[in-house]
């Protein structure tokens, strides 16, 4: 074999391990086991190519089997690389060993540091859902497709990406997505144009908006080749080990693709963690990486809430040994199989409840973690577990064959309680439910915010479960008043009822809670019962046709 057979065969593993670099982009970095697999087959391939020729030669000389001590006398540089690829398994698997939870424990259960809080004194009382995304991520695609399905000029181009971005826009809930190309043809055909705009969906309002840009992004996932996301930001950081991407929107509307990078925290493959970002303007393509001490206030959405979640569930089973976990599992706890979001103050926080690990039907507390910051708080809440709670939401409506959205905790009047919304078979929302978290029977579910939380406020006062000052608040006042006016108006699947006295009250009640509403006409006179409300609207509670 001559000499140039040699260098073609290793022009040609160089060539192939270009396209296989191009096409999967790995990262270059000895946290990344495939690293190890790669390195592994780089050098097996290169000492066989390397040992060739003498091989070759052997075979030629011998008519009958070769001994195996013949072969032992390769060439130096094959046996070079030999023991190069000896060397990587070793690593390799004293890296895995090192990495292990068995011999690390106390290591894994100290990557999240968390803070035991009181419920009643840090999460203050509700009386609406505003820093709350009751919508789930199913609800807002359905949204976000029918509002790009009323721009002709767009959706023949594009679809909406499925996943979206929960963040927080003047301390409110919102969901974000961009715009993507519907196939390879419709990439090549507006590659110079780039992506239009992106779509922001209210998950406490289920309002829908399409947001066009000046100048298209043309660095999105679904792009392709030098344009690819991915790829784009990946082949910018080659040593950064990538953990998936996410679209967000800074405080002036600016789109970003967030990539958090992770590293392994113990040993050479376990626990990894969050150890930055880089954050790509897709209009431009222009990167630039934050570590996570430096990231800017507006950026939502690092520590994403499976890692979360994940980080808590090392705390909870390992915090007292790897056996102890096994079989003991004292005070082992782990996170529920799900999480939503809750705004405070301008970050977003998951929400997951926190049951023991022998897997019973209730939480013995929950706990909020921080999304840019990977802060933890724990609050010791005991009662029923998320799906129980949603398991008798849609029991309470089950005539209508509704499904709960995965619910949040909130505060009313020092009462932890479970708030989540129902939807019909088309992932429309339709009611609002509250459930109490001790006594999971008590279920409110009305149309409105305002009205689900009067009925459930009236259910607590009635099972003696908030304090007299609570009730105090809730105390109905009772006038006598003339109907100058009454309107049926559909709100959220369900007909309410208002009513405007002679002197400019408003009164309002859901008909489905009460058909005789139907006998009142204008001009009648009403003694009625009502929860005053502070914009003028009224909860109306009874009421009794004078004669």
């Amino acid at each position: 074999m001559k000499k140039r057979i040699y260098v073609i065969l290793v022009v040609l593993l160089l060539i192939l391990a270009g396209i296989y670099y191009y096409a999967v982009f790995p990262a270059i970095n000895i946290h990344e086991t495939s690293f190890w697999g790669v390195s592994l087959l780089i050098c097996i391939l290169l000492s066989i190519i390397l040992a060739m020729r003498q091989i070759s030669d052997r075979v030629k000389k011998h008519t009958g089997n070769i001994k195996l001590k013949e072969l032992i006398g390769i060439p130096f540089f094959s046996k070079v690389f030999l023991a190069f690829g000896v060397l990587v398994v070793l690593v390799f698997l004293i890296g895995e060993l090192a990495s292990s939870d068995f011999f690390r424990a106390k290591s894994y259960a100290s990557l999240l540091e968390v803070t035991e809080c009181n419920f009643s004194s840090d999460m203050p009382e509700s009386s609406e859902v505003t820093d709350i995304a009751l919508m789930d991520t199913e609800s807002a695609r359905i949204l976000g497709n029918r509002k790009i399905g009323s721009l002709s000029d767009v959706v023949s181009q594009y679809e909406v990406e499925e996943d979206y971005t929960q963040i927080a826009v003047d301390k409110r809930p919102m969901k974000v997505s961009s715009l993507k190309y519907a196939s390879f043809f419709k990439w090549y055909n507006n590659r110079n144009k780039g992506v239009p705009g992106y779509v922001k969906v209210d998950p406490v309002t289920f309002e829908a908006e399409y947001v066009a840009l000046d100048e298209g992004m043309k660095y999105v996932p679904s792009a392709y080749f030098n344009y690819n996301l991915q790829r784009h930001v990946q082949l910018a950081y080659p040593t950064k080990i990538i953990s998936g991407y996410h679209f967000e929107i800074d405080d002036d509307g600016n789109p970003y693709y967030i990539c958090p990078t992770v590293t392994a925290k113990i040993g050479l493959f376990g626990g990894f963690d969050v150890n930055g970002a880089i954050f790509c303007d897709p209009v431009s393509g222009a990167c630039e990486y934050y570590s996570t001490d430096e990231f800017p206030s507006w950026v939502d959405s690092v520590y994403s809430g499976d890692l979360l979640t994940q980080k808590y569930n090392w705390y909870g089973t390992l915090s007292d040994g790897f056996w102890n976990s096994i079989i003991g599992q004292s005070g082992c706890k782990v996170a529920t199989d799900d999480f939503g979001y809750k705004i405070i103050e301008d970050d977003v926080w998951v929400y997951t409840g926190v049951t023991s690990v022998i897997g019973d039907q209730s939480n013995i507390g929950f706990v909020m973690m921080n999304q840019r910051t990977s802060e933890a708080k724990y609050y010791k809440v005991s009662g029923a577990e998320e799906h129980s709670a949603m398991d008798s939401a849609e029991g309470e409506v089950q005539e209508k064959g509704y499904t709960a959205s995965f619910p949040s905790l909130v505060n009313v009047e020092g009462v932890p309680t479970y708030i989540m919304v129902l939807k019909d078979a088309a992932g429309l929302v339709k009611l609002y439910a509250m459930v109490n978290v001790e006594q999971y029977n008590i279920v409110a579910t009305a149309s409105s915010q305002e009205d689900v939380f009067t009925k459930y406020k009236n259910m607590l006062a009635s099972s003696g479960k908030i304090t007299e000052e609570a009730e105090e608040i809730q105390e109905t006042a009772e006038a006598e008043i003339v109907v100058a006016d009454i309107q049926f108006i559909e709100s959220s699947g369900d007909t309410v009822v208002y009513i405007r006295s002679e002197e400019n009250q408003i009164f309002k009640q859901p008909f489905s809670e009460n058909e005789s509403l139907i006998k009142i006409v204008t001009g009648d006179r009403l003694f009625v019962t009502y929860v005053e409300a502070e914009n003028g609207i009224h909860s109306l509670q009874e009421f009794e046709i004078i004669d």
